[in-house]
């Protein structure tokens, strides 16, 4: 899709810790269209654009979610906030971003998010559970504590309603109570070293990841040692913080380590 700017409004800005706020956005339909998994850039200023994944998946409705994670120590986070709770219209442009479903392939899917990277997974698992119910989804949601996790509800009814949809709790900090439920799992310590220990073998999945690039990075790279394709895994990291390879062979791998 050609990127397009536009003028939307603004419908509703909602808490949902005091950290992370949902802002939904209403403007023409055709114009909102984008990917599942894609991302908008919203205006601040003259020169100044903002990135966030778009957390919903296209239902031709002109509607758009975001989740955006407040900053109060930075000042365009502050600016921002201030922003969109205050303006009635805001300017966007959409959409962007190559890390999107490919809507024909049906291999199972592992998706791995730290923090608001959520959102570019919601919309991701709402278009597979829309195009293929049956297609299997294991979802990774990583945070440093598991009230940061702030929509674990949502995930927590996919696994409910969808059998073949698995959720993944990874918190740093050990849960005040335990994390239960139908295929609902909880792990303790960085998201890295979690993947390592559950998983065996990926080869045949289609993964995506969404958090900052030291994240992705260490995610894929233990990924990669279990079989991981490199045709086959997706970041936004990717285009903005590449590196080579991106996804590193079992021999460069094992000659790290030795290291």
């Amino acid at each position: 899709m050609t990127p397009r700017t536009l003028t939307c409004q603004v419908t509703a800005v909602e808490d949902l810790t005091p950290d992370v706020f949902r802002v939904h956005l209403e403007g023409r339909a055709e114009a909102m269209a984008h990917e599942p998994g894609q991302y908008l850039e919203l205006k601040l200023d003259e020169d100044v654009w903002v990135p966030f994944s778009i957390a919903n998946a296209h239902a031709g409705d002109g509607t758009l979610e975001l989740h955006i994670q407040h900053w109060p120590e930075r000042e365009n986070s502050a600016r921002l906030r201030e922003l969109i709770v205050v303006a009635q219209h805001l300017t966007i442009r959409l959409p962007g971003g190559d890390c999107v479903l490919d809507p024909a392939s049906r291999r199972p899917l592992l998706l791995i998010a730290a923090g608001t990277g959520f959102a570019q997974m919601k919309a991701i698992v709402e278009a597979s559970l829309h195009q293929s119910p049956e297609r299997p989804i294991e979802l990774w949601w990583a945070a440093r504590e598991r009230r940061d996790l702030y929509l674990e509800s949502l995930p927590r009814q996919w696994a409910e309603r969808h059998d073949g949809v698995r959720f993944h709790v990874v918190t740093e900090a050990s849960p005040e109570t335990p994390v239960t439920g139908e295929r609902i799992l909880g792990h303790l310590g960085r998201i890295d070293q979690a993947l390592a220990a559950v998983l065996d073998d990926v080869s045949g999945h289609d993964v995506y990841l969404s958090g900052s690039p030291g994240m992705v990075y260490a995610c894929v790279d233990v990924l990669a040692s279990l079989g991981l394709e490199p045709s086959r895994v997706f970041s936004d990291v990717f285009a903005y913080a590449p590196r080579q390879p991106l996804v590193p062979t079992a021999g460069v791998l094992r000659r790290g380590s030795a290291g």
